[in-house]
């Protein structure tokens, strides 16, 4: 336990605190002091006793709005939060739906891919077809201009 000497309304004190304490303690009577002094200022010399009383109380009310400040900041970062993880969810649904219509128009895609095969090769078929038969047609015109040539 450790000795602190402190001053509040210009008297002296010899106050007991844990070890490693005294600065906390020398600042919280400094304040103390400090905000006793302005209200023995403002309100003139009203009694030690009602001075005290009423630096305290204003003391608590500070204590009390820091309290409520803090509580709605706290609320405020709860909503926040919340919101950030319902954006997060939404994020990660519109994603996942969007994986899911690049799967379909690969499919999509696939499936013309496979048109185009079929479509292409059907198309050499028919020009290897026509091909011939022109070929055909042409070889057989050739044959009966020969054989009209030979009967003249």
């Amino acid at each position: 336990m450790a000795n602190v000497n402190i001053k509040f309304n210009t008297k002296d004190y010899l106050l007991s605190c844990d070890d490693g304490q005294e600065e906390n303690l020398k600042s919280l009577a400094a304040h103390l002091d400090l905000k006793y002094n302005d209200l023995k200022k403002n309100l003139g010399n009203i009694g030690e006793n009602k001075l005290l009383l009423i630096t305290a109380i204003q003391m608590v009310d500070d204590y009390f709005d820091l309290f409520k400040k803090i509580k709605n900041t706290k609320n405020d970062f709860e909503k926040l939060s919340s919101k950030f993880k319902e954006l997060r969810s939404l994020a990660i649904n519109y994603k996942d739906e969007k994986e899911i219509e690049i799967g379909k128009l690969r499919e999509e895609l696939n499936e013309f891919k496979i048109m185009v095969e079929k479509s292409k090769n059907s198309y050499e078929e028919i020009l290897d077809k026509t091909t011939k038969s022109i070929e055909k047609f042409i070889e057989t015109a050739e044959i009966n201009v020969d054989n009209e040539k030979n009967f003249q």
